[in-house]
């Protein structure tokens, strides 16, 4: 693999954050009845970032779940014939607005998986999905309510998403083989 470019940096990735942050609140007309779940791995640190950001703008912190959608995907071969969803739930979010976060969207197929976990954890009013990244290339027709950047790419680069909190550093950047 061979780095082809540096798409974000710390500073562009904070400002996405920001914009994604603003975006949440305005569209739900504040944060009332609001959870953010991040999809593990780096969409829980994302979620974090997004709750501290909300809490400056709004003073009101946003809790922050972290959902493991591992045993959900349909691209892995299966561990179990009846899956059971990895959580770390512990809050009711039937009737919720919940925010599904993660790093970067591609085919969507982990997005629906997270969708089916959420399904066996409760029955929420409104899922909205924040990504980072949004790279294209979709083969479930599933769409971000929010995006940090649009990057479009070819099916051979793989963009990589390093973040403080996992990586020690912020930043995005496309891999070509």
């Amino acid at each position: 693999m061979v780095i082809k470019a540096k798409i974000m940096d710390e500073l562009a990735i904070r400002r996405a954050i920001t914009r994604i942050s603003n975006e949440i609140i305005e569209r739900n007309k504040g944060v009332e009845d609001i959870i953010l779940i991040g999809i593990k791995t780096r969409g829980v640190p994302l979620a974090n970032r997004i709750s501290q950001k909300i809490e400056e703008i709004e003073g009101e912190k946003l809790q922050v779940n972290t959902l493991d959608i591992k045993f959900y995907r349909d691209d892995l071969d299966r561990l179990d014939s009846n899956p059971h969803v990895s959580k770390e739930i512990d809050y009711n979010i039937d009737n919720k607005i919940v925010v599904l976060v993660d790093d970067v969207i591609y085919t969507g197929r982990t997005v629906r998986a997270a969708l089916d976990a959420l399904m066996d954890i409760g029955r929420p009013r409104k899922v909205q999905l924040a990504v980072l990244v949004d790279r294209g290339h979709r083969e479930l027709p599933i769409r971000p309510d929010f995006i940090g950047k649009n990057v479009p790419t070819a099916s051979n680069e793989i963009v990589s998403v390093k973040l403080a909190e996992i990586d020690d550093c912020d930043e995005v950047i496309i891999l070509e083989n």
